[in-house]
């Protein structure tokens, strides 16, 4: 779990006690859309004209799930009021080494579950993010 997530160039879980939850992975790593292609329609010609060069990734939103775990419950309080303060400041660069180098640079919306357990030591909390230029990683 050391060394696994990387947030704003912090440990994840040396930090907050965040580790990735169900589907990270697969959400960070999913292909961005693309920006749609210019198309022009005239009553003098017939369908559409449409101009496919120059491709442009468009921005995307993604849902990450994120574990947190504390030692007690008070543990658990402050880290996890301490996570929601550095993802709510801005620009969340995430990085995952396993992945390789890149940066995904992202900012929050809202979260969409939360869950914990009953002593309120662990939870599971889904967030979506925007990242407002897949094509910048570093």
């Amino acid at each position: 779990m050391k060394n696994e997530l990387i947030i704003n160039g912090k440990d994840a879980f040396e930090t907050w006690g965040v580790n990735m939850g169900d589907g990270f992975l697969e959400s960070l790593y999913s292909p961005a859309p693309m920006k749609g292609v210019i198309e022009n329609k005239s009553r003098l010609e017939h369908g559409k004209r449409v101009i496919f060069n120059n491709p442009k990734k468009d921005e995307r939103e993604l849902t990450l799930v994120f574990i947190l775990m504390g030692d007690s419950q008070k543990d658990y309080i402050d880290k996890y009021k301490a996570f929601i303060t550095e993802i709510s400041a801005g620009d969340i660069a995430i990085k995952v080494p396993a992945l390789g180098e890149e940066v995904y640079h992202v900012y929050y919306l809202r979260s969409t579950t939360f869950a914990w357990n009953i002593d309120r030591t662990f939870s599971k909390i889904a967030l979506k993010v925007c990242e407002p230029n897949p094509f910048n990683r570093t």
